[in-house]
């Protein structure tokens, strides 16, 4: 009777052994494919840069006022220059002889008065003698007013004369630099034409082109970061010091020019080419992410976002504040970091907690998201 209960202890035991051998496992929980990205910009990308290059704040186009064959150029470009130097020279033949013409037309119109001034004398004295009447008196009196007369246009005209003739001489207006040479000897050159582009060194600019959609974001006193394409990473102090109100008819931009200040002053050189940074502020330094990535929250009502956990690659349902949305980014008020892991695609097939597999744009899998324990098995 003994050994009958222990056999069947036994064979009880093995079969219970034998059915818990064979009870089937769980099944592993697949991971759903989801494509992933950072948001863009926030605080260490809220900057706009603008091309541009490096100017004289006072930029004058130096030209003689009267046409003629330029004979002489005594300077080139990149030569400093000095107030009142001599810049280049016409052929001043033509300007003197009229100089010269015009002072003899004055010594006449001088002897002219004198004569008619010694003639009006002898007819006062006859008139007092009654010797002439009083109309062959003021008749005197008016041709020596006339002589007079031709004296002060004559000297004008001599006047006009003298400066003619200076001006076939170029002067440097103010101390600066010759940015630019446009005419050469022997070449007859137009009144009005310039010659020479002389930067002043009353300081130094970057000119840049606003679009129209930046307008309203600029404003003159707004200090701005300066970057030299020769220099990249060191960025100068700078500021907004006029904004044109009128765009440009063809380009459709506002010029613009910015400031440097202190030893940035120094640091650049006319024609170098550099980058403007400005700050950007409200929703366009926001973080921004894909119109796609954006889902319903748990009420139905708030937006939110899927936000992938590294560690577990499980996705949970973070509400978020938006903006403005833009034709296909949103930007995000609050609610996630810069450097979370949000889902871009495939967010409608998802469900709180679940575990996927996060890829990016090419297709890779994510760096820095490990598979967890249950699915290495």
């Amino acid at each position: 009777m003994g050994q009958r209960m222990k056999v069947a202890r036994l064979a009880l035991a093995l079969a219970f052994l034998l059915t818990a051998c064979s009870r089937p496992e769980a099944p592993v929980e697949a991971a759903r494919p989801v494509l992933v990205v950072h948001p863009s910009g926030g605080a260490q990308q809220a900057f706009t840069a603008y091309a541009g290059e490096i100017r004289a704040r006072e930029e004058s186009a130096l030209s003689f006022r009267i046409g003629g064959s330029l004979v002489r150029r005594l300077v080139d470009a990149g030569d400093r220059v000095r107030r009142g130097q001599l810049l280049a020279e016409l052929d001043a033949g033509d300007a003197a002889a009229q100089a010269r013409a015009a002072q003899a037309q004055l010594a006449a119109a001088e002897a002219e008065l004198a004569r008619a001034s010694a003639d009006r004398a002898r007819y006062a004295a006859l008139e007092k003698q009654e010797l002439v009447s009083r109309s062959v008196l003021d008749a005197q009196t008016t041709a020596q007013a006339a002589a007079a007369g031709q004296v002060r246009a004559a000297r004008a005209q001599r006047d006009v004369a003298r400066n003619q003739a200076a001006y076939t001489r170029l002067l440097a207006p103010r101390d600066g630099v010759i940015a630019n040479r446009l005419a050469e000897a022997g070449q007859t050159v137009a009144g009005g034409q310039t010659v020479y582009t002389l930067a002043g060194d009353a300081g130094r600019e970057v000119a840049i082109a606003l679009p129209e959609s930046r307008m309203r974001e600029v404003r003159v006193g707004q200090p701005v970061l300066v970057e030299l394409w020769s220099a990249p990473g060191q960025r100068l102090p700078g500021r907004v010091r006029e904004i044109s109100p009128a765009a440009d008819p063809q380009a459709r931009t506002y010029a613009a020019r910015i400031a440097l200040e202190g030893e940035a002053v120094a640091a650049v050189e006319l024609g170098q080419s550099a980058r403007v940074y400005m700050q950007q502020s409200g929703e366009r330094a926001a973080l921004g992410v894909p119109l796609s990535a954006v889902q319903r929250g748990a009420d139905g009502k708030a937006s939110a976002l899927w936000v992938v956990d590294p560690a577990t690659r499980r996705v949970r349902l973070v509400p978020v504040r938006l903006g403005t949305y833009a034709e296909d980014t949103v930007p995000v008020m609050g609610g996630v970091a810069a450097d979370a892991w949000v889902v871009a695609a495939g967010g409608h097939l998802l469900r709180d907690g679940q575990l996927v597999a996060p890829v990016d744009r090419d297709n890779r899998p994510v760096a820095g998201t490990a598979a967890p324990a249950a699915a290495a098995k």
